[in-house]
Parts: C-alpha cells; structure tokens; sequence
C-alpha cells in the first residue's frame, strides 16, 4: 500500500511530543501549549482561560489534552466554551493532538490545548 503525506494546506500541526515538551511546525515547545492553525505558543494551563475563550469566532472545535491520562475538563471552563460557541472534547494530550492533526487535514475550524505528558 502507497502512503500519501498529510497535507494541512500550511496550517500549524502538531509534529511530535514527549515527556514535557511538544513539536508544532518543527518549534519546540516545552510545557503546554495552545496550537492554532496559525501555529502553536506556549499556554499557562487550565487556569489561562482567556487564551482560551479568545478562540470564540476563530475555531469551532477545540480538543483539551489532559496530560497522558484521559480526564475531563473542568466542567466550568467546558461551560465557559461552550456558551462562547466553542465545542469542547476532552481526552489525553496524545490522542488530543492526533485528533487535532486528522481533524485540521480536513480543513476544519479547530485548535487543541495541550497539558504536557
């Protein structure tokens, strides 16, 4: 079987992580972060939550990766989102950024903030 690279169209994915640190675009990234098509920026956490309401108009789906354990998001922060119109989906930090990559080669309206591992 032939395989064909992922196209994001020069949108931000996420290149790799590891224990602390994530790879957008080739960048390192250490701690969390906040990854955009635009590209990625280190984040202060569940506690930043303006970075995250500021996506409001910008993003309709934002993956929250909880570290290397699947958690859910604070119910309040989800609430937050949502009434901002922001659609949230909790899940490990791993599978937050592949969802993320898969869900920006479809040329979706999306970001991901990510807790490192």
């Amino acid at each position: 079987m032939k395989l064909t690279p992922t196209q994001f169209g020069g949108a931000a994915a996420v290149d790799g992580y590891g224990p602390g640190f994530f790879r957008i675009n080739g960048k390192v990234i250490h701690g969390a972060v906040l990854v955009t098509a635009e590209g990625g920026a280190p984040w202060a956490g569940l506690d930043d939550r303006a970075s995250l309401l500021a996506l409001a108009g910008r993003v309709d789906v934002l993956f929250i990766g909880m570290g290397a354990d699947v958690a859910h998001a604070p119910a309040d922060l989800v609430a937050a989102l949502r009434n901002a119109g922001v659609a949230v989906e909790s899940m490990a930090s791993p599978t937050a950024a592949r969802t993320y990559n898969v869900t920006l080669s479809e040329g979706r309206r999306v970001a991901c903030a990510l807790l490192p591992l």
